[in-house]
């Protein structure tokens, strides 16, 4: 293997990237735009709650109670009515999600030491939502019955990592991984493909370049892409959505590094597999997309998941990556904690990379 025949094949590829405006915006401009559509669209944060409370008791107490609800910024209050007769209505059509009902005989019973009852009605059709919801609501009730009825104990809770309990914060560092795997794959799913399609692998088979060659050039013009990605999303995680970033940066920049050389090396890997640009595009789509997101532990826990499932999430390195994505950004974690990951990108990578050479050589023979 010769650096100056990687060389040129790396300035071949490059030049060709920056000669085709869509190949330069797919490679520059879509993982910033997906980075800022997606941080803003993807939220499990549940708050402004639309919510009706029925009050039938209108005691003092029962307007304390309604007041707590009023002051929640978990909660949007859509009226106070004294009976339950709008609750289908509002429920059927959408306009609420929560009813807090307060029976007649609230203050009584609260005054007698009896258990008071407060009703809550939920729209279950997202379950996600209504079960966010209801615990709000239970923590709010129990929370103002102690408060001012029961002050036996007092809970002093400290949050670590994430101490303003925003997803935003969680799924940011995750998103950086899901949108560089499924662009690094997508980018060089094209590039062998595109050269038996526009007649020109011929001529590369003229040329003394091997398929190590060829792989590492190409992979040479698209990893100084993937670079600027990695500083651009982490610049727009940091500066615009305040993600706070603990961890070493050095270590952030080799282990991004050692991703993207496995994701663009499985790239050039179906591209060698198909001779088609449609084919190698749906088959980039089809083992990138899906797995970064439902396999990879960037939204769904994979503790959740089947136990099959699992074992099956091994194989796709988006998981390895978001976790140490996460350790870094929210824990500032090193490779003292996190070497087992960085163990299975380094091998991914390597066995990715021998068995796209070895593809690439079988097409050129």
């Amino acid at each position: 293997m010769k650096l100056r025949r990687v060389g040129a094949m790396a300035r071949k590829e490059w030049l060709h990237i920056v000669r085709d405006p869509r190949s330069l915006g797919m490679a520059l401009m879509v993982p910033l735009l997906m980075l800022i559509l997606f941080g803003y669209a993807l939220s499990l944060d549940v708050d402004q709650i639309p919510t009706l409370i029925v009050d039938q008791d209108a005691t003092p107490t029962s307007r304390a109670l309604c007041a707590k609800f009023e002051g929640s910024r978990y909660f949007a209050i859509r009226g106070v009515d004294p009976s339950t007769t709008r609750v289908d209505g509002l429920i059927d059509r959408g306009d609420i999600i929560l009813a807090v009902v307060i029976p007649t005989g609230f203050e009584r019973d609260i005054n007698r030491r009896a258990q008071p009852g407060v009703q809550l009605l939920l729209d279950a059709s997202d379950s996600n939502t209504a079960s966010i919801a209801i615990n709000y609501a239970e923590a709010l009730v129990g929370q103002w019955a102690m408060g001012g009825f029961a002050p036996l104990t007092e809970a002093r809770v400290r949050v670590w990592y994430n101490e303003d309990l925003k997803s935003r914060n969680y799924i940011i560092p995750g998103l950086i991984a899901v949108i560089l795997v499924i662009i690094a794959a997508l980018l060089t799913s094209l590039t062998i493909a595109r050269e038996w399609e526009n007649g020109s692998m011929e001529q590369l088979l003229s040329t003394p370049l091997r398929p190590a060659e060829i792989v590492l050039g190409k992979l040479a013009a698209y990893f100084a892409f993937g670079a600027i990605d990695v500083v651009t999303s982490v610049l727009v995680s940091v500066l615009v959505f305040d993600v706070p970033l603990r961890g070493n940066l050095i270590f952030l920049a080799f282990t991004s590094g050692l991703f993207l050389f496995g994701a663009l090396s499985w790239g050039v890997f179906l591209s060698a597999v198909a001779r088609t640009q449609l084919l190698a595009y749906q088959m980039g789509m089809l083992t990138s997309f899906l797995p970064a997101f439902l396999l990879s532990g960037f939204i769904y826990s994979i503790d959740g998941m089947p136990r099959p499932i699992q074992i099956v999430t091994h194989a796709f390195p988006a998981r390895y990556f978001i976790a140490i994505l996460k350790a870094l950004y929210l824990k500032g974690e090193g490779l003292h904690l996190l070497w087992v990951e960085v163990l299975f990108l380094a091998a991914y990578s390597a066995v990715i990379f021998v068995a796209a050479t070895r593809k690439v050589g079988t097409k050129v023979a």
